[in-house]
């Protein structure tokens, strides 16, 4: 693991030790509002201030976290659970190669903005629409991760002799091409993962994730526009959570070309 990966890694594992502490204990309660202490500063009873509301701050970024981790996570596990398995296929299979790259092309049209304006006005505001829009957004980038590394894969000898042994396909992927791709699944995961935080915070800004008055930091930001020149700490602690998350994911999935 590289200096990098690891400044990444602690950088996540802070991250992620707020969402799970989240569940159990935050400083007040991220909803209750407290109209006496609205917009305060810093200090020993809010340590990020408080917003609008009276709301204290580090409990929100706190529970955003949770919110945003669990969006980001079931976004790519959607993408990860459909297109590496399409990706081998189309690298193992040369038939299928090219229906899967114009399915995969075909899905690049429609980013997740679009798919969640779509979703939303079908089935309403929520955050499982924002999972599901930005999972299949994701897909193509898996596919074409998959299909690359497969093909690395099937030009080796042991491939040859499975066929040759009339190894079944799935068995031959199963045993040979998954080995083998995980490490660059798992850095399309990690880059994948800090592009759904930024997606998520994205769609939330425009009203389009959680509904209010759930926190999430894009709609912390979106809540603090009017205050920016007053307020600043408003748009201060949720901008710099999205930027840390994702700094970190990006780390962690940094690779040393020099090896």
């Amino acid at each position: 693991m590289t200096r990098q990966q690891k400044v990444g890694a602690v950088l996540v594992a802070l991250v992620a030790a707020c969402a799970l502490l989240s569940l159990v204990w935050t400083p007040y309660d991220p909803l209750q509002a407290d109209p006496a202490a609205r917009l305060e500063g810093s200090s020993w009873q809010h340590w990020m201030g408080t917003d609008q509301f009276g709301r204290d701050i580090a409990s929100r970024v706190m529970d955003g976290a949770r919110l945003t981790l669990t969006v980001a996570v079931g976004a790519v596990g959607i993408s990860a659970l459909v297109g590496v398995p399409l990706g081998i296929w189309a690298g193992m299979r040369r038939g299928a190669s090219k229906a899967i790259m114009a399915g995969a092309d075909l899905l690049l049209a429609f980013p997740a903005l679009l798919l969640a304006i779509v979703f939303t006005a079908v089935f309403g505001a929520s955050i499982w629409i924002v999972v599901l829009a930005i999972g299949i957004a994701g897909i193509p980038g898996f596919v074409r991760v998959a299909r690359a590394g497969t093909l690395q894969v099937m030009h080796n000898d042991y491939i040859l002799a499975a066929r040759v042994a009339k190894v079944p396909g799935p068995r031959i992927a199963w045993r040979h091409v998954v080995p083998n791709i995980w490490p660059i699944v798992l850095t399309q995961v990690s880059v994948a993962v800090a592009l759904a935080i930024l997606a998520e915070a994205g769609l939330s800004f425009l009203g389009l994730g959680a509904p209010a008055p759930y926190a999430s930091w894009g709609r912390m930001l979106q809540a603090s526009q009017p205050y920016l020149a007053t307020s600043p700490h408003l748009a201060l602690w949720p901008g710099l959570a999205i930027a840390v998350t994702v700094l970190g994911f990006n780390l962690l999935g940094d690779t040393d070309d020099r090896r």
